[in-house]
Order: structure tokens, then sequence, then C-alpha cells
């Protein structure tokens, strides 16, 4: 059910190195960065600094580590829901925000903060920004996304003028004090502080919810398991431009185990105290500790009803709805005596809980989205449901081995203090933990989509199939659900992401057209038989990136113009037009709309020589179509994209009119040759054969032997595919533990696929290429560049250009690469 896939650790060093700091933190974004502490202890100043460390989970030898700059240990870390910034506070009560520096996920700044000078921070949360989803598991063969995916109402926690969430955070402090820091447009932040309740106590552990109807939750606990667990509502407006919170106290509870006569005495301090999700304030998991052992509970907030005496009854009768109702505590499961829990993991995927407790059926009750996990002082991980909390799954570390003996059990008594996770996270799809030991090092786990159960092929791929779409419906990254696809899985997965994509509607469709073809070259990657396919897929993006930047460009000549865009009528005559002769489509076009400064297009050619190119080796391609390894073969029947490329040969023929040196350069045998008109002839013919996706057609012959012809007519180019990427994830799939260290890149044997593709690579000290830029970087780049963390894509960090249409296009791609990966800054000495 769960194996360990690597793990990353600290090189030792003499008289500096990185030790697990106390209380140790960790948080995972939705975009798979992982941050956590350490504290750098120097041994010859005999002092700690502080760290925050922040990795990609695909390329985690390469941590940024940074000075946090808190005085004290740090407490807390807690990422926004775009997974861009980072929150860090510490027992002195200051509160940072880290935002990426030029957007880089291995560069980081403090950009913000807040303090409550002296007093530690206990629980630390971003407000809601009122976006919810409810996953229905028991819907996940439904054909709709709106049926898989419902959108929850949900209210922000604070609002701007016009219903926009305002952004910012709130925290809880020891000494029982809620302090709420917004963010306001313009950069200030506006802070406010107040007591939790009058009666203010010490605050041991403290975690915060939200309400649907914007309210805060916050629960509490003094550390003692014979005091109650307190509750209370949190309320924050903004009055005359000042922060205002207001606060009360809800129903509070007492753990089962302090009740229970057997167990009164026996578990003395609460742990650990969460609720199960951050907008689920109805309930909340509490664990209690002695040296050896804890005991989990589940408790649930339920409204009921008050009973009324009879004698009231009878004056006034209570009828329906007029019954009066309260607020109780109920608890819903405990577990039984267990080892001493060290860390506890809660999900994230917001699965309705409506249907899906244990009466549930099968295929469903091992979801791993269902399940919560539990670290314990043996070295073991446990993961139990999260309402029952019955056993699921379980791992039993390197010193944590299931004792077989009286006699084992001694040994491991005296052997020493054992090796466990101090803080753990899951994954954003439950698919994945991560922990952080007790010497600082960071394993990253796999847990099976079946929670070790068996299940047939057919439930695995679906409960694989369902997390992909949520994360094509959601934007978050999908790298964990990587983790458990096996090449014999990836034709089939990639096939069933199509139909369920098809099924959408138009308006959808269009929203996930690019991440679906990022979506399918990250899987791709992972079989030898579809590597070429990852090719096509970057390709694909790339094409449609640049049919929308310059179809953008156009400008209709009047302003009071019918509906549609000039882009728009180029694309409906380009359509219906399906003459061979460029010069023919081109009459009926009107060509006022395509005039541009001569500065633009010139700017233009780098893009427009890699579509005339492109064109060009998918036509010599086309003889060997027969060959599905090469890359390109699956443009040869994509009706679509060959319509793209047809209508930008159009819109580049008429700016080569106005601007004969934008055009892209070939290498022809002869001088009278019009190697546009040839191409876009062959490119026509082409197009009919495939234009209807359901009656695709063969190329004729005389297609063929055209085809054939041109490397006598035109000299083909090499096409820069992309670099092979040189991350982890294809080195996983033999699911053989791969040991890391941190700031050292692998020498890894790479999977098999890598020399299949190095035909599609250049070599270590060819010239380099900016692959979105176009521009050729040379053997030894000297400009800094910065590369995508999943697909390799490498861009220079800086922009050479000053054109306002070339900006544009590079503003596209200034958070995120063509794939939706993140952008991690590259060594000089990358080559």
């Amino acid at each position: 059910a769960m194996d360990l896939a690597y793990v990353c650790e600290w090189e030792k060093k003499p008289k500096s190195n990185h030790c697990p700091s106390i209380p140790l933190v960790c948080a995972w974004s939705c975009r798979n960065l992982i941050a956590f502490t350490t504290d750098l202890k120097n041994e010859e100043e005999k002092d700690l600094t502080h760290m925050v460390h922040i990795i990609d989970t695909e390329h985690p030898w390469d941590v940024h580590s940074v000075n946090s700059g808190h005085a004290e240990v740090i407490s807390c870390l807690e990422w926004d829901q775009s997974g861009s910034r980072l929150l860090s506070a510490d027992a002195d009560g200051h509160i940072k925000c880290w935002s990426m520096t030029d957007h880089l996920a291995n560069s980081w700044e403090n950009t913000v903060g807040s303090m409550v000078e002296g007093d530690p921070v206990v629980a630390l949360s971003w407000l809601h920004n009122g976006v919810k989803l409810a996953l229905h598991v028991e819907k996940s063969g439904a054909s709709n996304f709106g049926e898989k995916f419902s959108r929850v109402k949900f209210s922000p926690s604070l609002t701007l003028f016009g219903g926009k969430p305002m952004e910012g955070w709130i925290a809880v402090t020891i000494s029982g004090l809620v302090t709420v820091s917004l963010l306001k447009p313009n950069g200030q932040v506006l802070t406010s502080t107040e007591s939790l309740c009058r009666l203010r106590c010490r605050v041991a552990l403290a975690d915060v919810a939200f309400t649907g109807g914007g309210n805060i939750v916050v629960a509490t606990s003094d550390g003692s398991s014979t005091s109650p667990v307190q509750f209370y509502k949190v309320c924050v407006s903004v009055v005359n431009e000042k922060c205002k919170i207001d606060t009360e106290i809800l129903p509070s509870l007492f753990m089962r185990c302090t009740t229970d006569p057997a167990r009164k005495d026996k578990y003395p301090a609460i742990t650990h105290l969460k609720f199960l999700a951050r907008d689920m304030s109805e309930q909340v998991l509490l664990c209690a500790s002695n040296q050896n052992s804890s005991i989990v509970e589940c408790w649930s907030l339920r409204k009921e009803g008050l009973p009324v005496n009879n004698i009231f009854q009878q004056i006034s009768p209570v009828v329906g709805d007029k019954q009066p109702m309260i607020l109780k505590w109920r608890i819903l499961s405990a577990t039984n005596d267990l080892d001493r829990v060290s860390a506890v993991a809660l999900p994230k995927l917001p699965i309705s809980l409506t249907n899906t407790d244990l009466k549930v059926a099968n295929d469903t009750k091992f979801f791993p989205g269902l399940g919560l996990a539990l670290a314990f002082h043996d070295g073991s991980v446990h993961i139990v449901h999260r309402l029952s909390l019955q056993m699921m799954a379980v791992f039993y570390g390197s010193s944590s081995q299931r004792p077989v003996d009286e006699q084992t059990i001694k040994r491991q008594r005296t052997a020493g203090p054992l090796v466990h996770f101090k803080a753990m996270q899951l994954s954003w799809t439950s698919l994945a933990l991560a922990g952080i030991d007790s010497h600082g090092k960071l394993s990253m786990l796999r847990i099976s989509p079946s929670m070790g159960h068996v299940l047939d092929m057919n439930m695995s791929l679906r409960h694989l199939l369902f997390l992909l779409e949520y994360c094509m419906v959601t934007g978050y990254d999908w790298w964990d659900i990587l983790l458990h696809v096996q090449p014999n899985m990836v034709q089939n997965l990639v096939e069933k992401l199509h139909e369920e994509y098809m099924r959408q509607n138009a308006a959808l469709q269009q929203v996930l057209s690019t991440r679906i073809v990022a979506m399918k070259a990250s899987l791709c990657k992972l079989s030898s038989s579809t590597i070429a396919r990852v090719c096509d897929y970057h390709a694909k993006l790339f094409l449609i990136a640049i049919s929308c930047t310059l179809k953008s460009l156009l400008r209709p000549h009047f302003l009071n113009t019918p509906d549609k865009s000039p882009g728009d009528r180029l694309t409906e005559i380009c359509s219906k037009i399906t003459d061979i002769d460029i010069d023919k489509v081109m009459i009926n076009l009107k060509t006022e709309e395509f005039v541009l400064e001569m500065t633009t297009l010139q700017s233009l050619q780098q893009l427009i020589q890699w579509v005339g190119d492109f064109v060009l080796y998918l036509l010599a391609s086309l003889p060997n179509q027969g060959s599905p390894v090469r890359p390109g073969h699956s443009f040869l029947r994509d009706g679509a994209s060959l319509g793209m490329f047809r209508e930008l040969m159009v819109v580049i023929r008429i700016w080569g009119l106005l601007k004969p040196s934008c055009l892209p350069v070939y290498t022809a045998t002869s001088d009278t040759q019009d190697s546009m008109s040839l191409l876009f002839r062959l490119l026509t013919k082409l197009w009919l054969c495939c234009r209807e996706e359901n009656h695709i057609t063969e190329p004729d012959d005389t297609l063929i032997d055209e085809c054939c012809l041109l490397p006598s007519q035109l000299l083909i180019p090499n096409i820069d595919w992309l670099p092979i990427n040189d991350g982890i994830i294809s080195k996983l799939q033999n699911k053989q533990l791969v040991r890391l260290q941190f700031g050292k890149a692998p020498g890894l044997v790479g999977h098999t696929v890598s020399s299949q593709f190095d035909a599609f690579v250049r070599a270590p000290g060819q010239p380099k290429i900016d692959h979105l830029r176009r521009l050729h970087l040379g053997a030894y780049p000297t400009e800094e560049c910065k590369s995508c963390t999943r697909c390799g894509c490498v861009t220079m960090l800086k922009s050479p250009n000053k054109v306002t249409a070339v900006k544009q296009w590079e503003q596209r791609w200034i958070k995120n690469c063509l794939c939706g990966g993140l952008w991690r800054r590259m060594p000089l000495s990358y080559s």
C-alpha cells in the first residue's frame, strides 16, 4: 500500500550541518512545492540559523535554502491556495510572507509580514478566498465534469468592494490572542489583535477552520487532557480603514479517554489538535499521549433538538421546525491504544463525505483521499479512514519492522532512539506522503490508489483518471499521480482522458485545451512506446500559442466591425476555401486588417521561421508516416493542427508582401522556386485528407511522391525538440528506492526511454536554443536562463526585446511554461 520512492538527505560537513528544528514543520503546495525547516548549526559560532528550504518534488536535490531571519524557532509554515506564496511564523510572534522572485520556484524573497511581539505563534492560516470544490467519488463514472466536481457555495472570510475576496492571514498565539493581517491592493498591511475570550489562558495547541458563511472557527487546547478543548467563532471586518475582530465562544468538549474510568489518567497530554479540513469546521481530530502510547479520537459538531419539558409542551406545543436547537460535539470514532504518535497529516482532497463512509461500494471505500496519516515513534506510518479511524494502509520504516518475539522487542528498546517522522504532509491528491525525520532527511512515500487492496486494473486506472481530471479542472500540479503510472498504463490513460475531455461542452473544452495536451505529454514521457509523442504534444502547445498571439495582432480596419474578429474571419475563410493556391485564398481576406508596423513584423521572424520549418519537416516526413516513433507523426492525421498551420501560412504570406525580410528563410535548389506556394499546396492536400475527424482518408500517391521530392528541392531543417527532462519521475518506475543528496544533482542511470530520446536532443557541447523565443544561445550560453520544472523547456531570464508584440509573447510565459510548469533558475554552467 505504501513504499518509499526516494529519500533526500544533507551532506555531512565537519563544521556546519543541518539538524532538525524543534518543532520541525513542513507544508506541501498545490504546485507540488514542499517547504520545510531545519536549523543550521555552526559549531564555531555556536549559534543556530533558522532556515526555510523549498524544493520541487521533481528535482528534490535542487533545494532553495533561505535564511528566514526569524530570531526564534519557526513554528508554522502555510502555503496559499495558489501555491505561490508561503507564510512562516516563529516563537517570537513574527510572521513573514514569502513570494517568488521573478516567478522562479528556486528564488524566494520576504515581501511583507506582521508581528505580535514576544508571543509565540501556535496556529497560522491564510484567509479563505471563497472557492470550494466538492469531489463526488461515487460519481467518478459520470460523463460530465460538473457532476464529478461541483462548486460549493462558500463565502470568503472578507470581501472587498464588488465581492472580491480580501487576502490576508490569521494567527493564534500562545497567550490566547488572535491576530489578523489584511493585504490591501496597494500593498499596505492592516493588522489587528484581539483576545479570544475575556479570560485569557495558555494555548499550547490550536487550529483554524472556516465556515461557509464567511466566519472563522478557532480550536484551542492548553495541552492538558483534563482541560476542555475550546472553540471560538471569529468574525473579521473592516471599519473605517481599520481591521476589526469579534469573537464568540462555541461549545467545548472533553476527550472521551479522560471520562473513561479505565483510561482516566493514562493520557495526560493532548499532543495533536486538527480540524479534518480547513473548510470543515464541524469535524476535529484529537490525539492524547503519554510517554509510550497515544489514542486518537474524531469528533463532529451537530445540531440537536433540545427536549422541552412536558409542562412547557402543554403551555406552548412545539411543532416541526420550531423545536429549539443546540450545537453539540459528538464522538464519531476512537482508536484503541496505539504506539506514540509523532506527526499527523490530513488529506487535502475536498471529498463530499455524504456517501463515502465505510458503507459505500468497495471501489470507493479504498479511495486514497479518505485517509489521514499517523506517524509513530517506532518509525511506522498508518493511513486510517478520516471518519471511522479504521486502518487502511501501513508502512514500516527500516527501524520499525514488525517485532516477531519478545527478544526482538528488547533488542529494539536497547538499540537507541528510533528514526521517525517529526513532520508529515500528504500531497493534494493523497497519492504521496512527504515526511521529515529526526535526522532532517526528507522521505517521499507513494500511497497506492487502491490502498493496498486487490482491485482490478480498470478500477486503479479509474482512480488515477478521476484524480487527473480533478487536476485538470483545478489547475493543480499532477506530479504525485505520475508516481503510480506504469508504462503499460500510459496508452490507456491518454485515450480515456481524451474520451472524457471530448464529452464536455465546447466552452469547457476551450478552457482546458492546453492543460489536457500538457497532461498527455507528461504521461507519454513514462513509456518507451509513446516517448516520441511528447515532442508532438509540446509542438502542439507551441503552435496553439503562436496562433493565438499572431491572430491577436490583427486589428479590424474600421471600429464599427461586425461581431467576428479578424482572427475568427481568417479561420472561417480558410476552412471554407479549400483552394490549394495560397494567393487565391488571400484574395478573400481584407488585407488591410493584416497591416502591422515594420519593426513588429521583423521582431516576429523567429516565430514565423519555426512555423515554416515545422511545415516543411512535416511534409518531408509524410513518406515515412508508417513509423510512429518519429516526432511529428501524430500531426499528419490532426486536421485541426494542420488547419492552424494553413491559416498561419496565409497570414505570413500577406505579411511577406509588407516586409519580405520577415518571411521564413528556406535553402532551395532553384532560385525561381516559390517555396511558400509549394508548401501551402502540399499542406492543403494533406489537410483535406483529415479535416473531418470521422472521415480520415489516406494521402494519395501523387501527394506522397511530391513530398518525396521535397528533400531535393529544399533543405530539410533539423527541428529543435525539447531537451529530455532531468527530473526524477521516470527513474522511479521500477519501484526501487532512489537515494539523493540536497544540493547535488544525481548521476543516475536514466530510464530506458532516454536512449531512444537521444535522437531528438542536442548533445552536450552543441549549440543551445531558447525554446520560447527560438533564439540560438550558443554552445555555452552567457545569458542567465530558466528552465521548466516539468518539461525542461529553456528560455532566457531577461528579455532582449523591446518591441511590444514580442513582449506580449513573452508575458504569456512570465509565470508558467507552455505546459503549465513552474520556472526555476538555471546555473550559467547548465550546458
